[in-house]
Order: C-alpha cells, then structure tokens, then sequence
C-alpha cells in the first residue's frame, strides 16, 4: 500500500492497532471517487477502514520528492494522510466503545478551525454518523499518541 510510504512510527504504529482490532484496511477504492476532498473512510459493518491516497495526492499537488528530499515531515501530501489515519483509526476506537465518544474534547471544547467545521459539516451529510462522533475524530487527527491510547483501551 503506497499511503505507508508517508507515514510516521506513530501512524505505522496505528496501522498495527487497527490490525489486531479485527479491521482491514485497503486503499483506493471506489468509495474514493465520491469526491477528491475525502481522504479515508471507515466501512463500518465491514470494519474496513480506506484511504484515499490518489485523492490526498492529487488534492495536494504531489509530485516526486527530489531524491535529497525524502523526507515527508513537511510534504501537505504525507500531512493530510497522517491525518486521514488518525482521523479513521478514531472511529475505529469509538466502534470498539460500543459506539460512544471516547471522551477525548471536554464538553466546552470548541473546534475553530473553519476547515474542521465544514468538515464535520460534510462528513455527517455523507455518512450515518453524528456531530460528536466526528468532532472527536477531527480533534483526534492532531492527536496521534491518544488515538494509540484510545486504541489500546478500546480495542484491546
């Protein structure tokens, strides 16, 4: 799979977590074509989780690093990618809390992000998942080591 390619430890880590939590994941399919701007998906009842690696590629103007340049630490590909894990692997944790919030935003926590909120706003249209939940996951996404805890507590 080509997303692991741009991936840190910690995501790699993550990656292993979903694993032993009994999900799959799979990369470019044709759930990636509702739109350029989706980057993963969780496949709940097929506890699958997809990244959209063309999408994040193409979203972010990618092109070959220069062979100098491998590294992937400010690259808005590898950036959005790393997010789209987290973000999934969020959820993930939330499927194994029997569907509950992990309790990660406070109850006064404010996403201000403008990009975030039409985000939540867009995720709950095209999917049958509530505010909250996808709050969560885009407060998670900036959080790779509560997403490994969450993973550990929830999953296994």
């Amino acid at each position: 799979m080509e997303f692991l390619l741009f991936l840190t430890a910690k995501e790699k880590e993550i990656i292993d977590l979903i694993y032993k939590a009994g999900f799959s994941v799979e990369e470019n399919t044709p759930l990636c074509f509702l739109g350029k701007k989706y980057v993963g998906f969780l496949k709940k009842p097929q506890r699958t989780v997809v990244i959209c690696t063309q999408n994040a590629k193409d979203s972010n103007r990618y092109s070959l690093p220069r062979v100098n340049r491998l590294n992937y630490d400010h690259d808005r590909t590898a950036i959005s990618l790393r997010k789209a894990i987290r973000h999934e692997a969020t959820h993930v944790a939330q499927d194994c809390n029997n569907s509950k919030l992990l309790g990660a935003i406070k109850p006064n926590t404010k996403i201000h992000s403008w990009y975030k909120k039409s985000a939540i706003k867009e995720s709950t249209n095209i999917g049958n998942i509530s505010q909250s939940r996808e709050a969560e996951a885009y407060y998670m996404e900036d959080r790779p080591k509560e997403v490994i805890s969450a993973l550990k507590k929830y999953c296994l």
